[in-house]
């Protein structure tokens, strides 16, 4: 065994963290249990939108999201030359080939393969959610991912915030696109107003709440905050759930195996872009501490922003809504597997770590 204090002290992840998929199963089981007991609350709470947003939802999504932009320090990206082969790598499989190969699955599986087990109304909206959950690349939960494997921390870091600053641009387009391949109707309006609600607001929100406490009080106020505002966004995950399996709750009674069935092709393209951002890290030559979050950075998906998404264009009932849902209660033990895979495979790199740039 190593005597590397690295591999001696292994990082760890968050009792709760760690078991997110039991709160969400839990989250779940209360948002059917509720749904069916109260139906006039949630017909209430449905009731509240304003142009197709909920605005029960529409709260607790930015409670999820800001403190995670928070963390995105936007500066970084001014050392992304620096490794601009695992950037390179993670760019091409966020945006040219999860997006898509999601559509291709969602096609695969939902029009043809389990066609006779889903829903006829619903199969082209448990497509939109799948094409929502890939288009939008993890801000938050790669942090912990890529801790666990040992990760460079300004690569991560920079890859987020390129991500984020991307993601502001090319997510509207994006699955626009897919959802017109699709055969899909996509509603514009609303798609653009969930980009600004969603994305470009919470960003602006952010960076200036951290700029502010940057400038008023330093780092060690930042990092105090972040710590108390970190279970927002985990607290409002899982009532945002209850919120949704309220509303879905008849549907998924009905037909419970649903949800493992969509369950599929998020689960293969999850492998899949793994695997292909892992390989081209290996044959390039790339860090171990590079090709690690390269591979976990490509294969998670914001399903935050993909819910929230969801909701604002199809509705809290829809199919699209539900697709997204089951990636969140998919993407913690898949996303754990692909950790182990990649610390086990550790000895295929050079585990040189790169040195960061003095500007970082």
């Amino acid at each position: 065994m190593s005597t590397e204090p690295d591999a001696a002290a292994p990082p760890r992840i968050g009792f709760f963290a760690h078991y997110l998929s039991v709160w969400v199963a839990l989250c779940i089981v209360a948002g059917i249990a509720l749904g069916h007991a109260l139906p006039a609350v949630f017909e209430m709470l449905a009731a509240a939108e304003v142009q197709h947003i909920n605005l029960p939802v529409a709260a607790l999504v930015w409670l999820m999201i800001v403190p995670m932009l928070l963390k995105v320090d936007f500066a970084q990206l001014a050392g992304v030359h620096h490794q601009a082969r695992g950037i390179g790598i993670t760019l091409l499989v966020n945006w040219a080939i999860k997006p898509f190969s999601m559509a291709l699955l969602g096609w695969l599986f939902i029009r043809h393969v389990f066609a006779a087990w889903l829903p006829v109304g619903q199969h082209d909206a448990y497509i939109a959610g799948l094409i929502l959950l890939a288009a939008a690349p993890c801000t938050a939960m790669v942090f912990v991912w890529s801790r666990l494997c040992g990760g460079e921390p300004n690569f991560t870091l920079a890859q987020v915030a390129l991500n984020d600053t991307i993601m502001v641009v090319a997510f509207a387009p994006i699955v626009a696109l897919l959802l017109g391949v699709a055969s899909i109707h996509v509603p514009w309006g609303t798609l653009l107003l969930s980009v600004l609600l969603y994305i470009v607001v919470p960003v602006i929100a952010a960076q200036l709440w951290r700029g502010w406490l940057l400038r008023r009080r330093g780092q060690a106020a930042l990092d105090t905050t972040l710590h108390r505002i970190d279970p927002w966004s985990t607290a409002a995950l899982l009532a945002t759930l209850v919120l949704l399996f309220g509303f879905q709750g008849e549907a998924i009674l009905a037909q419970p195996l649903i949800i493992a069935l969509l369950a599929v092709p998020i689960i293969i393209q999850v492998y899949l872009n793994a695997g292909i951002a892992y390989g081209l890290s290996r044959w390039l030559k790339v860090p171990h501490c590079v090709a690690g979050p390269a591979a976990l950075i490509g294969a998670s998906n914001f399903f935050e922003l993909a819910v929230a998404a969801a909701i604002s264009i199809f509705g809290l009932r829809s199919g699209a809504a539900l697709a997204t849902v089951v990636g969140v209660l998919v993407e913690v033990p898949v996303m754990l597997s692909v950790v182990r895979i990649v610390n086990r495979t550790g000895h295929w790199f050079d585990r040189k770590p790169v040195p960061a740039p003095a500007d970082i």
